[in-house]
Formats: structure tokens, sequence, C-alpha cells
């Protein structure tokens, strides 16, 4: 299976290091991968420092899975060059390399071609799904962005999980309950505690938690909580390429079922929808008897304890629903209208523009842009409100993030509500509106001033020429509670095998996916 894990920083800079079997995978590997990673760079930066996670990656176009020719690895018992038989040594053989991007950071398994005598092909999905699996584990313990500064100050930590999660190559322990009462998450007192002591940070359970060796690894044995209740969230998130006068272009509903559960004891929960039929390619939390949901459309399932994901999901599309005929013309609660021009005939700064920006002003000589952006909360939508909703039609953490080519030196923006951030390192802004309702038309106005050189009218014409191609889509943010796309809700939640009778929530959310607005 894993024959060797890395974890690189945005830099390429080696940060975790973890061989599985006999063999040590020489460090050439990440070489290779990142010299062919850094040929497609986003000059945006991946992580910003300034703004925080931003939907651009810190590379484009590298294939999730790669052969790289295996060089000379060290064999851990002989201490010399390995053996390339059956494609796991070096000296002539090859590797195959799964990457997943998280927060900046690129988890990249090397992996053998084939797996003993049988020479089976390794399932790519397995090792790629197993590669977020442990993105989302140090999201749990090291906190959201589990980035490069999170991974740096828990080096100890990752690499017990890895301990944990990896026997010889294979996934082992991937539930969080059961890694949390094997290792615990790190907290401010064992940090304090390391900094006296110089140990680790973290603390490690003498006793096998009980889950493991039961039918249900998912769920605590004997928890109890004072208050019983569980919580549901149907999750709808849209993703769609809006063009610059608000004409949809192509969009895609899929949705997930968050749950949060304070149950004690070991509970049996039955969750029944209005209309099943919406549901199409599903997948479900382990704790999900999926026979029965094919059978009668019925989720039942004992849920682990704390915040999981029960389901995911696609809105199933059909041609004669209104409801999607409504969003493929343009029916989306929110509109952005840009206007973005780069000096267009010669176009020449003559002073200063105020505003948030980086170096100053235009001056004269300058070759410079105009930007304008309109945002507008629209009340006839596609969207599906639940009964309990009142009041007008409100769109919450409204943020778009504002890419800008190369060639664009800096920026001076100005905006009307909200707050706009500039980070001239990676050539982003971001506008932070927050709550936009029908009455609100918040406007964003600037300049820009392009890169020195004596080409830089000739890059602005080109760019008019190639019909504005260079510039980046914008990316919305947005979130509306109480509402859905397929009109998907839960009719019944009931809870056997316990005598209390918990508190149960549910509600919607239709939120943005990769919500994308085209300049041109």
């Amino acid at each position: 299976m894993i024959q060797s894990l890395f974890i690189l920083s945005p830099t390429g800079e080696i940060l975790i290091e973890r061989h599985f079997r006999s063999i040590l995978t020489s460090r050439t590997i990440c070489d290779i991968f990142w010299s062919r990673a850094s040929e497609s760079l986003n000059h945006h930066g991946g992580v910003s420092t300034v703004l925080g996670a931003n939907p651009f990656p810190l590379y484009d176009s590298v294939p999730p899975v790669m052969e790289v020719p295996d060089v000379v690895s060290d064999d851990v018992d002989g201490g010399g060059a390995s053996s390339s038989a059956g494609g796991n040594g070096g000296g002539g053989g090859s590797l195959y390399l799964f990457h997943v991007l998280r927060y900046g950071l690129t988890y990249l398994a090397a992996c053998p071609p084939c797996i003993g005598r049988g020479h089976h092909e390794i399932p790519p999905l397995l090792v790629i799904e197993f590669l977020h699996k442990i993105a989302d584990t140090f999201v749990i313990y090291f906190g959201n962005p589990a980035d490069e500064s999170a991974v740096k100050d828990n080096f100890s930590t990752a690499y017990q999980l890895l301990e944990e999660m990896v026997d010889f190559g294979w996934p082992l322990t991937t539930e969080p309950n059961a890694l949390t009462d094997l290792i615990r998450p790190p907290t401010v007192l064992a940090k304090i505690q390391q900094a006296m002591t110089g140990g680790s940070s973290s603390i490690l359970s003498e006793a096998l938690p009980k889950g493991t060796v039961s039918n249900m690894p998912w769920r605590k044995a004997g928890v109890s909580h004072p208050n019983n209740e569980i919580y549901i969230d149907i999750v709808e998130e849209i993703d769609a390429i809006i063009s610059s006068n608000g004409v949809v272009i192509s969009s895609d509903v899929s949705g997930s079922i968050q749950a949060q559960s304070n149950l004690s004891g070991v509970p049996d929960l039955l969750l029944t929808f209005n209309d099943p039929s919406l549901i199409d390619d599903c997948s479900f939390h382990p704790c999900v008897r999926y026979s029965r949901f094919e059978k009668d459309r019925i989720v039942s399932f004992v849920p682990p304890d704390g915040c999981f994901e029960l389901m995911r999901y696609r809105v199933r599309a059909n041609e004669n629903d209104p409801l999607a005929t409504n969003l493929a013309v343009g029916n989306v609660p929110i509109q952005v209208i840009p206007r973005i021009s780069y000096g267009q005939f010669g176009e020449r700064g003559g002073g200063g523009a105020g505003g948030v920006g980086g170096g100053g002003g235009s001056t004269s000589g300058d070759v410079v842009g105009r930007i304008s952006l309109s945002v507008s909360a629209r009340s006839i939508s596609s969207l599906i409100f639940s009964p309990s909703r009142k009041g007008p039609l409100a769109i919450e953490d409204v943020t778009i993030v504002i890419p800008f080519p190369k060639f664009v030196r800096t920026a001076n923006l100005n905006v009307t509500t909200g707050q706009v951030i500039y980070d001239e390192a990676g050539k982003i802004a971001k506008w932070t509106i927050g709550k936009l309702d029908e009455k609100l038309r918040p406007q964003l106005n600037g300049s820009m001033v392009l890169e020195d050189g004596d080409n830089k009218e000739t890059m602005a014409s080109s760019l008019y020429a190639s019909g504005g191609e260079e510039q980046p889509p914008l990316f919305v943010n947005w979130k509306i509670l109480l509402a859905s796309v397929s009109g998907l809700n839960v009719s019944g939640l009931s809870v056997t095998g316990e005598h209390y009778k918990p508190y149960k929530g549910v509600r919607n959310i239709t939120k943005s996916g990769t919500f994308q607005i085209r300049c041109h």
C-alpha cells in the first residue's frame, strides 16, 4: 500500500516524513514532484498571508496521480540499496505518487506499482481518500486551518497520529472518536507542560479504546450527556459559473447532511425525508446501514458522538423540473456585475487615488486600469424557503475575492459597504460585505496601476484583444439560512434503544460552493 508519506510546505519544504515499510524512499521523489508542480505555480500564492485561505490552489494542472522513477532507496534492515523486484524497491523501478492539497500543504504518498505476488493494482481513490482523512484529522486536532504553522507547532502529535492511523502502509484507525481516546488533542495546559518539562504536548492513553474492538468503532463506549440533543443541518452548495451580465453558464448542486450528536448510551436513529427521490449519488458515513437505505430510502444509523458528516449527495437533475430550469436561466439569489478595464486607448494616470491599496497612487505616465463592482440580492430566485422562515431575504457572510493579473502592480479600492483588503504580494483583494438584503446595493470602485516596463501598454491592449481572457474570475462566498435549492426536508427523526426523549433540531442551509463570476 503506502510505502512512504511526505507532507510538503507551500515552498516545497518537507515538514513530515514517515516510512511505513522496510524501505526508506529517497527524498529525491519530493524534488521530482515539486519540479513538476512548480511549472504551474499559481501567482496568487495559494494561501495568502493577508487574506487567509483563498479559493486559488498553490499549483494548477498537476495530476493527482503520477508515475516517477524510483531512485535508489535504502533498506532499513539491510542498510543498502533495496531490490527493485516487484516494483517495491529502487534502482530501475517506479513509484506512484498520490497527492492532495489542503490549506497550502501537499500530502504526498509514495506507493509501489503492485502489491505482493499477485501484482494487484493499488486502488487510487482509496489512497486519495485516506490522504484527505489525514488532513481532516489534523483539522480536528490542530484547528482550522491546519496549515504549515499548525503542523510545525504540533510535530510530535502529527507523528503520533500517523503511527496510529497507518499500519505497515495500510489504513488502520481513522475514526476521530477512537483517535482522541488514543491521543488526546493538544491543549494550552499541555503546551505549557511541554515548555516546562521539554516533553510532548500530547497525552497518550494507556488503555485501548473500547470502540476499536467492537462492531461500532466510530462510537465511544459509555457515552453520557446531561442534556441529550441532536442537531441536523441539510447543507446544499451551488457550484456555478456566471457571466458578467448575470446569466448562469453552468451550475451544479450538491448537498451534505451535517450532524451534531450529544446522545447518551447507544441510541439507534431513523431519519426520513419528505421526498427521497431528490437524492442522487449518495455516499454515507460508516455508521449508516446502507442496505436499509437501498430498500426503504430511510437512513438508519447509530451516530458517533460529537460532530460528523452523515452523508453527501447530489440533487437529481430533472428536465421537467421547473426548479432546475429556473437555476439554469439565472435565478441565483445574488448578482454581481463586474466592470474591469486595463488602460484602453493608452489611458494614463494623473495623480494619486485614495482607498485601500499598496504602493501609493498612480503617477503621470503610468498605465492604469479601472474596476467597479455592483452587488445586489435577488428576491426572485430558485430557492425554496422553510416554513419557519420569517422576514425578507437576507444573505449572510458575503465575501468577494478579486484576483488580478500578473501585470497589475497595485490597486486602490474604495467600497460603500463593508471592508476591502488588498494583498499586494498575492495580487488578490478580498471584499467582506457581511449581511446583504434587497435594499442594500454595495459598490466597489477603484483603479489599478500596471507593472513598470516598456510593454505595459502592449499587455493592456493584448488583454482587450483576447477578450479579457487573462482576467481571472471573481469568487463569491455567501450563505442563506432556512433555504434550499432541492426542497429536501426531514420528515421524521426517531430515536430508539434509549428511554430518554432528546431535543431534535433540523434546519436547511444554502451556500456557495465554487461560485465564479466571469469578468468578460
